[in-house]
């Protein structure tokens, strides 16, 4: 009987490692998220997600290992190869230059540092640890005991379980480049995958080697700051200090400011600030924080002033955008171009797709909806049978007022007012909210100006008015609230983020779009039209965080602009540019008008599941990606029966769910939004691969007992209740139930008889397993 990919690595490839002396400290497992599942409506914690087998070296024992090498385990009876380009892809994700993909008997080895690919070598020819360092140090191109390496040897503080994989893997990245002597570096993470983490992390290890004397993190608002204050003062106490215009922080050894307090945010201010307490070569070292946001104007004396200190870049903006029309092209360049230009490509990048993918990044669902006055806009002639008004005045005006013959739907609440178009619009996505869970979700609205946020704010606090009174509820104000610039509105981003009583609805143009952390928000909704992908990219990810404490493990994105078309398009590497992005010219000021009467409605234009395809984050129907699922069930497994015999091993079955499109995460998604919740994932699977007719879990415990009754009769009563005590378990949370370490002290199970009943009978695992074949017999 062939192994499978958990017995290879256990019983052939791991003695075959510590033959070769890789001793298990210098093994390390990086497991991806643990997801949380809720069942019956209570959160669960579930193993699970993929798991990177990684080698490391260490130069002395009171060094941290330095990981340089990554092993793929394929079954015992497939190529040696057959892992390698999978390999490949987590070797990047982990920053490691030697890949390996073994069936226990051979390996296969790629060398980043080449570019070249082994033949296949009998894995008792695997390399030492003594040979794969000294090969690592020649192709990194210094020596681990050099003093520039110092900074790669410090521990974590606290130890490793703090850090993510792809974390540790971007600390590494920067720490490797710095030592080889590069000053500026630029690294491209999602939105929540922890930027901040990274940042402070980073100056940390440098600091505990001796290499760093002041650091300065720098971003382009008050809550950035605020938010990068208390995570490094977390790990550096009083070493890190906020600058503020009356306190320069000279005594601080990590300053962190924003460009405003500097007095360098703009053209127009004069750096006097910066210059009078900051003299040249401060800095050792410098961290822009969300520099895609960045004027690159005056602002960069701080980098001129500073040339000797590492200068370190942190975007969620991808690197460069190719397609769409040349206006979003144009958008996107004047976002990254000065970034490419300045600090060339990312040393290291990880994306939305990949979190997500990772189980990171919670899951996304797309509601799309159709206007149908944006469909046709609003001619001429629409205006000449309605009262137009001044906006602004209120003053009636004629058709001789009307600039244009025709507004597109870009320009309405922005150069026309349309009431109606606003409740509408607005009483739709209230009723999304009462049939996903409630008025009470965080939400946030991206609307077209700030008259627009103040006049969405306002329909939505009447609607929610309305509902309260309906059904008897106290109002929880405020409830709706406009969150902008012009607004003030950073003042209420705290409410937002904490507050579990008031404050549910911001509606924004653009201060929430990035950098803003708002782990609760669980709706983000586009009134707005959006032409940016890497806008679009930057808003969508103000809900892309998972939050435990509420079981927010998945966010709803609400599209009534079609704003989700941009999602993952044209996002490409491309070499940096170097023309000169050149400006856009004076823009007419138009009348506002605002008019009434237009009869409004929305029609339903689909619902999508987030996923990556073809390496991109994409929007496929329910019917897509049910397809995708079953594609590549089929292909790994070609009948009911294989399916059956691998689901009911535990191990066999977690590698089912790993080849699935976006792993477990994602069926349990397609679960919920095919209204499969009553059914176990071995039912969602058995139909969505082989068109078995599904059956609830309660079904499959009724069948249990009236078709295998006979063989329940034959056993001991005792361990009969038992075993059907343990069928009731997996009628209330499916097969995780029935596998949970706890499940012999639920109640019923105990007082049936519980495990001692079963090993008076032989070995409890068969039994269970025998249970388990007829449970998902046919």
């Amino acid at each position: 009987m062939s192994l499978n990919e958990a017995d290879t690595r256990a019983k052939l490839i791991d003695p075959a490692l510590h033959r070769c002396g890789w001793t298990e400290d210098l093994i390390r497992r990086e497991e991806t998220a643990r997801g949380i599942e809720i069942i019956d409506g209570k959160p669960r914690r579930r193993e699970r997600g993929r798991t990177d087998y990684l080698l490391r070296v260490r130069v002395n024992i009171s060094s941290q290992p330095v990981a340089i090498a990554l092993i793929e385990a394929k079954r015992d009876d497939e190529p040696p190869d057959k892992g390698l380009e999978q390999a490949k892809k987590y070797a990047r994700l982990n920053h490691v230059p030697f890949v390996y993909s073994s069936n226990g008997h051979l390996f296969v080895e790629y060398n980043h540092f080449t570019g070249k690919t082994t033949e296949p070598l009998p894995l008792d020819d695997f390399p030492t640890p003594n040979e794969l360092h000294k090969r690592y140090e020649h192709g990194i191109g210094f020596s681990l005991e050099t003093e520039n390496a110092k900074p790669l040897l410090a521990f974590y503080p606290g130890g490793e379980a703090s850090r993510r994989y792809y974390q540790d893997a971007a600390i590494r990245a920067a720490l490797e480049n710095i030592a080889q002597g590069k000053k500026k570096l630029l690294l491209y993470l999602a939105t929540g995958s922890g930027k901040t983490f990274i940042a402070v992390h980073l100056l940390k290890k440098i600091a505990d080697a001796g290499q760093l004397r002041r650091a300065l993190f720098l971003c382009d608002r008050d809550e950035l700051r605020s938010q990068g204050l208390a995570a490094f003062q977390h790990v550096f106490g009083a070493d890190a200090a906020e600058v503020t215009t009356s306190n320069p922080q000279k005594n601080a050894r990590i300053l962190i400011a924003t460009y405003q307090t500097l007095n360098v945010a703009g053209e127009a201010e004069d750096a006097k600030f910066f210059i009078e307490n900051y003299p040249e070569n401060y800095f050792s070292h410098i961290i822009i924080d969300e520099c895609h946001r960045s004027a690159w104007g005056k602002w960069s004396i701080v980098l001129r002033q500073n040339p000797e200190a590492v200068q370190v870049g942190l975007t969620a903006t991808p690197r460069s955008f190719e397609g769409g029309t040349e206006e979003e092209r144009r958008e996107d360049e004047e976002i990254t171009a000065n970034n490419l230009r300045y600090f060339g490509d990312p040393f290291y990048e990880y994306d939305m797709a990949q979190g997500i993918e990772d189980g990171y990044l919670p899951a996304c669902e797309v509601i799309r909806r159709e206007v149908n006055i944006d469909l046709t806009g609003v001619s001429r002639e629409d205006l000449e049978r309605r009262v137009l008004k001044d906006a602004t005045t209120g003053q009636f005006l004629g058709i001789s007022d009307v600039d244009r013959e025709h507004y597109g739907a870009p320009s309405f609440e922005n150069i026309i007012q349309l009431p109606d178009r606003v409740k509408t619009m607005c009483s739709g996505f209230f009723e999304m909210l009462l049939q996903t869970g409630g008025p009470h979700q965080k939400t946030v609205i991206f609307c077209t100006r700030d008259t627009h946020a103040d006049a969405v704010a306002a329909e939505m606090n009447n609607l929610y008015a309305d509902w309260c009174a309906a059904n008897g509820e106290q109002r929880l104000e405020p409830y709706a609230f406009k969150c902008t610039a012009a607004g003030d509105g950073s003042q209420y981003i705290a409410d937002l983020r904490g507050s579990e009583r008031s404050h549910f609805i911001a509606t924004t143009v653009d201060l929430i779009t990035t950098g803003v952390d708002v782990p609760i928000l669980r709706n983000v909704v586009f009134f707005k039209y959006v032409r940016s992908p890497i806008s679009f990219q930057q808003m969508m990810g103000r809900g892309s965080r998972i939050h435990l404490p509420t079981n927010k493990l998945m966010f709803r994105v609400y599209d009534y602009t079609d704003a989700t078309r941009l999602l993952g398009e044209g996002f490409v590497s491309r070499a940096s540019p170097t023309r000169e992005i050149k400006g856009r010219g004076e823009t007419k000021k138009e009348k506002i008008i605002r008019v009434e009467g237009f009869d409004v409605h929305i029609n339903p234009a689909g619902v999508y599941i987030v996923t990556k395809k073809e390496g991109r984050l994409a929007m496929v129907t329910l019917e897509e990606y049910k397809q995708m699922l079953a594609e590549r069930l089929v292909e790994e497994l070609k009948t009911p029966e294989d399916f059956r015999k691998y689901w009911i091993n535990p191990q066999m079955r977690k590698g089912i769910m790993d080849m699935l499109p976006d792993g477990e995460r994602g069926l349990r998604l397609f679960r919920e939004l095919a209204n499969r919740l009553d059914y176990d994932l071995y039912d969602v699977l058995a139909e969505i691969g082989y068109g078995v007719t599904p059956k609830s879990r309660v079904e499959r415990v009724e069948a249990l007992s009236y078709k295998h009754g006979a063989w329940l009769k034959s056993l001991p009563e005792k361990t009969t209740d038992t075993l059907l005590a343990l069928a009731k378990q997996f009628e209330i949370g499916g097969t995780d139930e029935l596998e949970n370490p706890y499940v012999f002290s639920a109640p019923d199970v105990v007082r049936a008889g519980g495990f001692e009943v079963l090993k008076n009978l032989g070995n409890p695992n068969e039994i269970i397993n025998e249970t388990k074949r007829r449970l998902f017999a046919g």
